[in-house]
């Protein structure tokens, strides 16, 4: 007992509850002890490997932020919340991406999934999936976004946008929008958007629009737009619109049209619920209506109501009006008329028919 008759208690007169409140005061000041000067985070690792809890910049293993700044490279999995500062970041994730909701880098490699979204301001490459949006400078993989994914590059792979899909470089490979499917350069693959696919440059390969299908230059394989297929250059192979098909150059194969087909030059069959032209013609026009030759040359076979040959006709022609500014070949049809025949025979019904070159 003290001298001066004070009562000291001993150590298992102590309650409990200071034992646990001196526990976890020494915790708190062990954890902030660890803690870099940069207040960075707490690093868990040993040589990089294991857990980093925090801003740290290097984790192999599992690392846990909030959001990241100072990110440089994570092998294994890296949880955040919300989207790194300095648009995208500068590091680098190879492994799991995850968002809760929302994560991103610079380059992913891996897995990227975010209840929201998956950002990256370079390239995601492997899976992305976002209940929004995925987006990055470059795409390879499969990417799943709930309303789009998009990037400013080049789209590699498979991707799937609830609302659209859009690049702006060329997309590759198999990609449906709700709404539509967009290139800034080419097209090529299938391609399936809700209202409407379309390319800054070249399709090649499957496309389906659902109002049209359009290409600046030219559309390759098979073209299917709901009201119409067009292309500022050629279009080869099978188009097919609800209204039509125009080409600016050339048609090079079969092209149906609910109203009209048209292009400079056709090569092939040109088939047209109202009317069907061009200028040079090799192969076959088939319109309910009128077919249109303005001042060129057909080589082949035409069927309508009205033939209405502006130029030369070389081949067969059947149809209720027969007209031929120059005729080499055989009309067909109540009224024919063949500019360059004789007087006599240049209106004839049933048949007119002119030999020679």
């Amino acid at each position: 007992m003290p001298s001066d008759g004070a009562y000291a208690p001993t150590p298992s007169m102590i309650p409990p509850m200071q034992y646990l409140r001196t526990t976890l005061r020494a915790l708190a000041l062990s954890v902030l002890a660890a803690l870099p000067a940069a207040a960075q985070g707490l690093d868990l690792t040993i040589d990089h490997v294991g857990l980093g809890i925090g801003d740290v910049p290097r984790v192999i293993g599992l690392r846990l932020n909030y959001r990241d700044r100072h990110l440089e490279r994570v092998d294994g999995v890296n949880a955040t919340i919300w989207s790194p500062y300095d648009n995208g970041g500068n590091g680098e994730v190879r492994g799991v991406a995850l968002g809760v909701p929302v994560t991103g880098a610079a380059r992913i490699d891996g897995v990227a999934l975010g209840l929201f979204g998956v950002g990256a301001r370079e390239r995601i490459r492997g899976v992305g999936v976002g209940a929004l949006g995925i987006g990055a400078n470059q795409l390879e993989g499969i990417m799943v976004g709930g309303l789009g994914a998009g990037t400013g590059g080049d789209f590699t792979g498979v991707g799937v946008g609830g609302l659209g899909i859009g690049s702006g470089g060329s997309l590759r490979g198999i990609f449906v929008g709700g709404l539509g499917a967009g290139s800034g350069q080419d097209i090529t693959g299938l391609v399936v958007g809700g209202l409407g696919a379309g390319a800054s440059r070249d399709m090649k390969g499957i496309v389906i629009g659902g109002l049209g299908v359009g290409a600046s230059k030219d559309v390759t394989g098979i073209a299917v737009g709901g009201l119409g297929v067009g292309a500022g250059g050629n279009v080869t192979g099978l188009a097919i619109g609800g209204l039509g098909v125009g080409a600016g150059g050339m048609l090079h194969g079969v092209a149906i049209g609910g109203l009209g087909v048209g292009a400079q030059t056709v090569r092939g069959l040109a088939i047209a619920g109202f009317g069907a032209g061009g200028r040079d013609v090799q192969g076959a026009l088939i319109a309910a209506g009128w077919n249109r030759l303005e001042h060129g040359t057909l080589r082949g076979v035409t069927i309508s109501s009205f033939n209405q040959m502006k130029g030369v006709q070389r081949g067969l022609a059947i149809g209720i009006v027969n007209y031929a500014q120059e005729l080499h070949g055989l009309q067909i049809g109540l009224i024919n008329i063949a500019r360059n025949n004789a007087s006599g025979t240049r209106v004839l019904p049933v048949v007119n028919w002119h030999g020679g070159n």
